[in-house]
């Protein structure tokens, strides 16, 4: 029987949190038809084998080690009317999928919200002022049809998926670029609010020193302002 949402965990050294977070899902989703994706990046702590015992669905790249062509993967073998895609870390509740999935009755994409009614940014305060500054910036250049450009916790209707392909990025760009264009292209965008954790477990794969957050800042505002110029 063909899913209703197919879930995707993009991952590379994730062995800590993919059994934990595939559990949650499961339970999250246990009134929903549901299928989970994990596409891994050919993990040396083998996250891919260990996700295997859980009966999911396991694509292991043996060269590629991107996250937005991971991502890309996952929505192209998705089986579900609806996809959803999240950090495979731990720091974003699968619990949420449902009430994401509840909106997508009255829209076309969702995204997982640190801004939005509910919703709280509960990392080292260094990283949140960042993200922050970086969404306040996109609201102004950009517009306030979405709080937060760059969750990385989205859900969408596949069929919208295959019309706004994601652009490949250095990190997290592509999804100030996806959900802008989707704006534009006038597509409805709601979000549910949630609290964004810290890792549970493992390596983070982003920058915490500050040099490293100004380079990321740098390639984010970089993003937003090349997208206003664009129109």
């Amino acid at each position: 029987m063909q899913p209703l949402i197919s879930v995707v965990f993009p991952t590379f050294n994730e062995a800590e949190n993919i059994i934990p977070l595939i559990k949650r899902t499961k339970k999250a989703l246990s009134n929903h038809s549901h299928e989970i994706i994990v596409v891994d990046d050919n993990s040396p702590d083998k996250t891919w084998h260990i996700a295997k015992k859980e009966k999911v669905r396991v694509i292991r790249r043996l060269k590629e080690k991107k996250l937005v062509s991971a991502i890309q993967r996952g929505i192209k073998e998705a089986k579900g009317k609806f996809v959803v895609w999240m950090d495979a870390d731990q720091s974003m509740p699968p619990e949420i999928i449902p009430d994401m999935l509840n909106k997508l009755s009255q829209s076309h994409i969702v995204v997982g919200s640190r801004y939005a009614k509910g919703g709280k940014d509960v990392r080292p305060l260094l990283r949140t002022l960042s993200s922050r500054f970086i969404n306040i910036v996109a609201n102004l250049v950009l517009n306030f049809d979405v709080l937060d450009y760059d969750s990385g916790y989205v859900a969408a209707r596949k069929e919208v998926l295959m019309k706004l392909p994601l652009k490949d990025s250095g990190y997290g760009e592509y999804c100030i670029e996806l959900l802008y264009t989707a704006s534009k292209k006038g597509y409805k965008i709601k979000e549910v609010g949630f609290h964004f954790v810290d890792r549970r477990a493992g390596q983070s794969k982003t920058a915490e020193s500050l040099s490293g957050l100004f380079k990321f800042g740098m390639m984010y505002l970089k993003k937003i302002l090349m997208l206003r110029i664009k129109g």
